[in-house]
C-alpha cells in the first residue's frame, strides 16, 4: 500500500499522514494516534524516502568526530543506533583530522549548511563553545553531550563529572592516601574542568594541599596514561594512588607500574572512570579495577531519543539531564602501603 492509497483509505491528506507518522507537533495527538492505529490495522509501512520527501527531512542525525574521541565513540554510536533504527534514521559521522576548535566549527558548519541532517550532536564541549551559537544561528536543532557554561540556553545531557571524581578521590583519601595523582582529559573541556574541581574539593575538604606535579591532562589513550604515570612514579616523592580519566588511561597506569616493578593493589592504588566497554571490562583487569561507572551506550540511546523529540517540536531549552555516576570498588584500591 502506497502513501496516497493509505491516506485515501483513512480519509486524510497524504501530507497529514506523513506528518502524523513523523511526530510533527502541529498534528494533534489524537490524529497521530489514529493514524498509527490505522497503519497497524491495515499493515501500512511508510516508504521512508516518500516520508522524507513529504516532510522535507533528511532522515539523519549528524556528529563530528575527532581522533581524540574515537575509542569512546563506538559504544555511544551503538546506543544511538538501537534507538534510531526504529525510526529508520541514519547517523552521519564526519571525521576531522586537524586539531583545534576552528576545524571542528568548520566541519559543523559544512554539515549543517549541506542539509544532510535534521539535527546534530555536540561532543566534548568547552565553556562558551562556539559550535552552540553557530548551530543556533543556522537554525539547526542540536543537543550537547556535556555542558557549556556561559553559552545561550540549549539542550544537554551530562554526567556528574565533579561528583564522580570527588567520590573517587575521597575514597582514596579515606584509605590513607595523601599523594594522589590524577590523569585527566584534555585541558579546556568542560568535563575536565569539572573533574579538576571534584579532585581539588576532595583534597581541600580533607585538609590536603593541591600539588600540580600530581596532575596531568591529555587524550584518553594507553600511551598518555603510561607516560604521565611513569613520570610521576619516578619522582622522589611518588603518588601512592591514581585517579584515571578513562579505562584506556588506567591501562597505561597499570603498564607504568609493571615497568617500575610496582604492583597495583599492593604498592599503589588506581581508580578510573569506566565507560562500560564490552571489550575492556574492569572486572577482567588484574587486579580488577575500581571505577566510577557511566554507560556511553545508554547516553547515546538517550540522546538519540531526545533529539527525535526536539525534531518533533519539543523545546530544546527544557532538556537538561544530569546523570549520577556509580562508584564500584574492586581490588585495585587498597589502604596506603605501610599505613
Amino acid at each position: 500500500m502506497k502513501l496516497k492509497e493509505f491516506a485515501r483509505e483513512i480519509g486524510l491528506s497524504p501530507t497529514t499522514v506523513s506528518r502524523a507518522l513523523s511526530g510533527y507537533p502541529e498534528v494533534s495527538a489524537a490524529t497521530r494516534q489514529r493514524v498509527s492505529a490505522e497503519a497497524v490495522r491495515l499493515g501500512y509501512r511508510p516508504n521512508i524516502n516518500a516520508v522524507r520527501l513529504a516532510t522535507g527531512r533528511a532522515g539523519a542525525i549528524g556528529l563530528v568526530m575527532n581522533q581524540a574521541g574515537e575509542f569512546q565513540l563506538t559504544e555511544f554510536l551503538r546506543g544511538m543506533t538501537e534507538q534510531l533504527v526504529r525510526d529508520e534514521m541514519d547517523i552521519l559521522v564526519t571525521p576531522v583530522v586537524e586539531d583545534g576548535t576552528e576545524a571542528e566549527v568548520n566541519a559543523y558548519r559544512r554539515v549543517a549548511e549541506a542539509g544532510k541532517v535534521d539535527a546534530m550532536i555536540i561532543l566534548a564541549p568547552q565553556p562558551n563553545d562556539p559550535r552552540i551559537p553557530l548551530l543556533q544561528g543556522l537554525g539547526m536543532p542540536f543537543l550537547v553531550h556535556g555542558r557549556s557554561e556561559g553559552s545561550a540556553p540549549h539542550a544537554w545531557l551530562d554526567i556528574d563529572n565533579e561528583g564522580a571524581i570527588f567520590r573517587a578521590t575521597s575514597h582514596l583519601i579515606d584509605l590513607g592516601h595523601t599523594r594522589i595523582g590524577m590523569i585527566n582529559g584534555r585541558k579546556g573541556m568542560t568535563f575536565s574542568l569539572h573533574r579538576d574541581i571534584g579532585y581539588r574539593r576532595a583534597l581541600e575538604e580533607r585538609g590536603l594541599t593541591f600539588d600540580p606535579r600530581f596532575v596531568a591532562h591529555g587524550n584518553f589513550t594507553d600511551e598518555v596514561g603510561f607516560t604521565f604515570a611513569r613520570d610521576m612514579l619516578e619522582q622522589g616523592l611518588r603518588p601512592t594512588a591514581f585517579v584515571a580519566g578513562s579505562m584506556m588511561t588506567a591501562l597505561g597506569i597499570y603498564r607504568a607500574a609493571r615497568a617500575l616493578d610496582l604492583v597495583v593493589g599492593r604498592d599503589m592504588s588506581v581508580i578510573a572512570h569506566d565507560d562500560v566497554f564490552p571489550y575492556l571490562t574492569a572486572d577482567n583487569m588484574v587486579p580488577s579495577l575500581s571505577t566510577t561507572r557511566s554507560s556511553m551506550r545508554a547516553a547515546g540511546g538517550r540522546i538519540a531519543t531526545l533529539l527525535l523529540q526536539i525534531i518533533a517540536g519539543r523545546p530544546a531549552e527544557e532538556i537538561h539531564e544530569l546523570w549520577p555516576v556509580e562508584l564500584i570498588l574492586r581490588e585495585s584500591t587498597q589502604p596506603v602501603p605501610g599505613g
